[in-house]
């Protein structure tokens, strides 16, 4: 792998270089790899900016959404002079201001079945950074008929949830864990509940590491394993996860081939 890196990167970098399980070859496959973000609030806003800062070669961000006044309280990619910039572009500009050599490809879309199968399969890795479940369910599915490794994290309150879904290499899928969406109103979104700001900052944070762990190949994957964190009771705890044998999506008999079952999801990418 060329690892062929301009003064500017190596200071840049430096940090990461000196690690012996990255060095200079683990920057490199770094620099090489191509992430997508589909969300830019909460959890996409701190990943975003931690991918950008390590040095992620191409990061492709996905939302339809403009900055409000009220995603200020988490969403911290965003400024108060661009409330109403759409969120991709707003991303890119925080992006670029950290990191001028990572490339950002803004996907001002929402994210619907014709798209999502071709926009998926043009990354290496996915990270999930939103709040409904039928935009959820709608990556999950386009990331297995891919091939491509999921990073999923959610956040409701005080509590968040981080797995990663690799099951073109034997792991589980987010249909293993959650078979079917649940019953509309059964569970509220952040904007019903609420959140605590801080919270999608550590969980975006978390879901960034994994994302590194994965392009390194270093380290223990959550893949096969559901993390949960309480932050009011300052607990994480590890529920192991299987491949289910019966599941429509990743199993021996699997019924889901395509994405036309999908209704296009209501509203934007509703990032949390």
């Amino acid at each position: 792998m060329d690892i062929d890196f301009s003064e500017d990167e190596i200071q840049r970098y430096s940090r990461h270089i000196l690690l012996r399980e990255v060095g200079g070859t683990g920057q490199a496959k770094l620099k090489a790899a191509r992430v997508l973000v589909i969300g830019a609030g909460g959890l996409g806003s701190p990943l975003l900016l931690y991918l950008a800062a390590a040095g992620i070669g191409t990061i492709g961000v996905v939302d339809d959404d403009r900055v409000e006044l009220s995603n200020l309280q988490r969403q911290v990619a965003h400024t108060t002079d661009r409330i109403g910039v759409p969120k991709v572009e707003s991303a890119a500009r925080a992006a670029a201001a950290l990191n001028p050599e990572v490339r950002v490809e803004a996907h001002a879309l929402r994210l619907a079945p014709g798209n999502a199968l071709d926009l998926v399969s043009r990354y290496d890795i996915v990270c999930d950074g939103t709040d409904n479940f039928a935009t959820r369910f709608l990556v999950a599915d386009a990331c297995v008929l891919a091939k491509r490794t999921l990073v999923s994290a959610a956040v409701l309150r005080f509590e968040g949830q981080l797995s990663v879904f690799k099951p073109h290499q034997g792991g589980p899928c987010y249909r293993c864990l959650y078979p079917e969406p649940p019953p509309p109103g059964v569970v509220p979104t952040c904007s019903e509940a609420g959140v605590l700001g801080a919270v999608t900052g550590v969980m975006g944070t978390l879901q960034a590491t994994e994302v590194l762990k994965e392009i390194l190949g270093i380290g223990e994957s959550l893949s096969g394993q559901l993390l949960v964190w309480d932050a009011l009771a300052a607990r994480f705890r590890t529920i192991r996860l299987r491949p289910d044998p019966s599941c429509a999506l990743c199993g021996p008999n699997a019924r889901i081939k395509d994405l036309t079952a999908h209704g296009v999801p209501a509203g934007s990418a509703c990032a949390v």
